[in-house]
């Protein structure tokens, strides 16, 4: 059977859209992720496969908790100052969010919005099409005057889709310091992608942590409830299910270790014991020395000058930015520089 190559829409009402688009991968991107991944050295599995239903609702719950200062610090520079933030055009524009989850933090933005210019086009786009819908229905029920489409997508299929869909000016808008799990290069590349379909009109609104003391940083990563862990864990559930493999929980620990030479906290997933994993629909055995990780996700964190140097490498340039008291994290808000 061929696979799907047009948009699904999955829903249609007068104020709300929700479209699914196909992946260009196709269905074995989980599959070729973890083949490739599990027989390098070291091995690796890209963080894009957290966000499963359980793995979205964990990450969820980390924006809670006392040691996750990113979202509670992000949200206070919002409260304060998002009616600067959505600033700056004549008629409303539309909001499109990366990585959009819940929207929480989100709804200051487009409360603003609405405040300044009465109606609001927005359009979220997340790989988690069963949270981006909940979310998507919740702000057209609080929010009269607001249009959604949402997207569930990767963000290259969705940022292609925009170019040609979107003819009014744009506030693209990605939070939670998501970046910081790109590599500098990238991050290089999907800066100058944002940029690519950004005209002069349109701006980036984008959140990033800033770097800071270790144990301030290795703790949001490794709390105490243990809720990170099972975010990181919940990952080779997954492929258990999904793949067929079985990987026993309890043979491994969530590890978070701050690389100051390279300014990022790495999660790891570190087995506790010499073990070989099974990975039938692969037709793979995986083997795992006592003490051997398998490097699950970065958070890189900025400086003021590295983030300039991003923005110029994209073709972009700072007009606006905001940060909190203690200097923990910065909002700023790019323009084209050409």
């Amino acid at each position: 059977m061929a696979r799907t190559t047009s948009p699904t829409i999955s829903h249609r009402s007068a104020r709300l859209q929700v479209v699914q688009l196909p992946d260009p991968s196709g269905d074995e991107s989980l599959a070729v992720a973890v083949r490739d991944g599990l027989c390098s050295t070291p091995k690796t599995l890209p963080c894009r496969f957290f966000y499963d239903a359980a793995g979205s609702n964990l990450f969820e719950q980390i924006c809670d908790l006392p040691e996750y200062y990113i979202t509670r610090t992000e949200d206070a520079i919002l409260a304060e100052s998002a009616h600067e933030m959505v600033a700056g055009w004549v008629s409303d524009p539309i909001m499109v969010e990366l990585g959009s989850g819940s929207s929480t933090k989100t709804r200051r933005l487009i409360r603003a919005a609405l405040n300044a210019y009465a109606r609001l086009r927005y359009v979220p786009i997340d790989v988690s099409r069963t949270i981006l819908e909940t979310s998507a229905r919740s702000l057209v029920a609080e929010f009269p005057n607001l249009r959604v489409r949402a997207i569930a997508g990767t963000y290259s299929a969705a940022l292609a889709s925009l170019a040609i869909n979107l003819d009014r000016p744009k506030l693209f808008v990605f939070l939670g310091s998501s970046l910081g799990n790109f590599t500098t290069d990238a991050a290089r590349s999907f800066l100058r992608e944002i940029a690519s379909v950004m005209q002069p009109v349109d701006r980036l609104l984008l959140g990033t942590d800033l770097i800071k003391e270790r144990s301030l940083l290795e703790d949001a990563y490794d709390d105490r409830q243990r809720v990170t862990a099972a975010f990181n864990l919940n990952l080779l559930t997954r492929i258990n299910r999904e793949l067929n493999a079985n990987f026993h929980l309890e043979a491994f620990e969530h590890r978070a270790i701050y690389r100051e030479d390279q300014g990022r906290v790495e999660m790891h997933l570190v087995s506790r014991v010499d073990q070989c994993v099974s990975i039938a629909d692969l037709g793979l055995s995986v083997e795992f020395r006592a003490g051997e990780s398998i490097h699950t996700e970065n958070s890189h964190k900025y400086t003021v000058e590295r983030l300039a140097e991003l923005a110029r490498s994209a073709g972009l340039a700072e007009e606006s930015a905001w940060t909190d008291p203690d200097g923990l994290f910065r909002v700023q808000r790019w323009m084209l520089s050409r």
